[in-house]
Parts: C-alpha cells; structure tokens; sequence
C-alpha cells in the first residue's frame, strides 16, 4: 500500500466519524424537540380570605372552595316542550315537562353534525333529519340509530350549569 492510498483511507475515516458526529448530534436534538424548556408554573397562591386546603385534612375546604361552572340559561330560558342548543358546550338542553331538564351531547350520533333545532318535543339534526325524543334523546327518526347520549347538568336556584 502506498502513502497516497493511506492518505486517502484516513480521510475517508476523518469523513466518517465527523459524520458519525454529526447523526449524533442531529439525533440528540429530535431526542429533546417538542419538551418544554422549564418546569411549569407552580399553582398560583389562594387568595386571600380563601380555604387553605393543606390546613385541611379532610379535604371538605378544597370542595367547597371549586368555583361553580358557568351558568348555560336558566329554567326561563329552556321552553317547556323544546330546549336549546349550547354548542359551544356541546350540550342540547330540554324541558320536556315543566321543571324537568334534560341534556345531552350535542352531537348527531348518525354523521358528528351538531343538533340544529329543538321544538315540539323532538331535536332535530338538519344534516341528514336524524329526530330524537327530547324526553329521553332516543331516535325517533332515522337514519341515526343510537340516542344522544346523556350529558350532566346540575339546577343551582334557576341556573343551569355542565356538572
């Protein structure tokens, strides 16, 4: 072997480890993409006046001091035989009977369209006219054949709120 061959052998290795290097390096770096730079935030102080949950064994203090969601309507905003559609909540609120509410998913179970009418005792989904009973959220009419599924509300004096 002559000097020229050795020569040209030990930068073809040179080549290759800084290759090496680099692939080492470039993976390293996909190894960390996409996790955070920092621990997050520690949760922010009670105000003061509030229930401090640790001096509470029990943990009845940290309950109590949960923020109630907010409101969607009130008893007068859901008509006796309809209801009304929260979108944005996802939720289709019903009073079948004066002071019975109702609620469930929002979404059609026939093709994912949101509910786009509640009167006369039925929730009607204009996609495809799938119509539910606005008693139970049980089809009606097809061509969906799976009821809405129940969703939970809770009745705070005359507020209606997701539970």
């Amino acid at each position: 072997m002559n000097h020229e061959q050795a020569g040209c052998c030990r930068s073809r290795r040179a080549m290759l480890a800084g290759t090496g290097a680099v692939g080492v390096a470039a993976l390293t770096g996909c190894a960390t993409y996409g996790q955070p730079a920092a621990a997050p935030p520690p949760p922010a102080a009670a105000p003061a006046g509030s229930a401090n949950p640790s001096a509470d064994p029990s943990g009845t203090a940290a309950a109590d001091a949960a923020p109630a969601a907010p409101a969607l309507a009130t008893l007068a905003d859901i008509p006796v035989g309809g209801g009304q559609i929260f979108a944005d909540a996802g939720v289709v609120v019903t009073q079948p009977t004066a002071g019975a509410i109702k609620a469930y998913s929002a979404t059609c179970t026939h093709q994912g369209c949101t509910v786009t009418s509640v009167a006369d005792g039925v929730i009607t989904c204009a996609c495809h006219n799938s119509v539910f009973d606005i008693a139970d959220g049980s089809v009606r009419s097809g061509p969906a054949n799976a009821p809405l599924p129940a969703a939970n509300v809770t009745i705070d004096g005359d507020a209606i709120r997701l539970a």
